[in-house]
């Protein structure tokens, strides 16, 4: 059983989304076996926002990143979903 550590940003549909709403819903969103461990609001360009995330990922299940990404990307106001980084450990 090993670990993995990624990060993703998440890209909201509009400036509008309360994106302070997005990080009180990771918890609650994420599979079993994932573990929110850093997020943060940060510019794009022209006043857009994104989230960036970062996750404890438990890779003895090998859907589980799947399972995360389905849940990223069905989280409301969230438009696009990009893993920009991973290690094992």
């Amino acid at each position: 059983m090993g670990r993995i550590v990624a990060g993703y940003d998440l890209m909201p549909e509009s400036t509008e989304v309360d994106l302070e709403k997005v990080i009180a819903a990771l918890p609650g969103v994420v599979p079993e076996g994932v573990k929110v461990i850093e997020t943060k609001i940060a510019p794009v360009a022209f006043g857009l926002m994104k989230v960036t995330a970062g996750f404890d990922i438990d890779d003895s299940n090998e859907s589980i990143g799947s399972k995360l990404e389905e849940a990223l990307h069905n989280l409301e106001g969230i438009e696009n979903v990009e893993c920009v980084s991973s290690t094992v450990y």
